[in-house]
């Protein structure tokens, strides 16, 4: 079973659709909408990533989600299920092809902390950045079960580099 995307190079126009994409995705939220952060590894300068943009979307609380489910559906977004509690899920295909991953999470919920915790450590610490690079094609090269054994395996890095890192991995 294959991941939804290839990981490739570090593209750097990345960061610039993620700007194109945030006005339009931003338009779902009105009054409950906080901030919107490019995440994952495409927001990570010379990070090898599957070309798919994760968003990290942060709101006030769940409220007219209905609402914003039609406008992200006309933007070519389907809701996924929820992560967790107060964590929705979206994502976008454009042609069969997984582009987008849209994390919408209530302020002070845990993977804010961990996705902008775990971005701003692979900015910064090239020798992390390089571990966890090398990790994510080892593990798609030897991936049977797809996503969810990918995400599974990546786990115990990132919570370990948070934990190094001073960062909490736990509410």
């Amino acid at each position: 079973m294959a991941l939804t995307s290839k990981i490739t190079p570090y593209d750097p126009t990345w960061p610039a659709r993620f700007l194109t994409d945030k006005p339009l995705i931003a338009s779902a939220f009105d009054a409950e909408l906080i901030a919107i952060h490019h995440v994952g590894s495409t927001s990570v300068p010379g990070l090898a990533a599957k070309p798919e943009l994760d968003v990290l979307i942060e709101v006030h609380a769940h409220r007219n989600t209905s609402t914003r489910d039609e406008v992200l559906m006309a933007l070519g977004y389907v809701r996924g299920s929820d992560l967790s509690e107060g964590h929705h899920f979206y994502r976008r295909n454009v042609d069969g092809i997984r582009t987008h991953k849209l994390h919408v999470c209530t302020r002070d919920h845990l993977t804010i902390t961990q996705m902008l915790g775990f971005r701003d450590l692979l900015r910064r610490d090239a020798s992390i950045r390089q571990q966890y690079e090398t990790l994510k094609l080892q593990l798609e090269s030897s991936n049977t079960g797809g996503m969810a054994e990918y995400l599974e395996k990546k786990a115990p890095f990132i919570i370990a580099a948070l934990l190094h890192a001073g960062i909490t991995t736990r509410e």
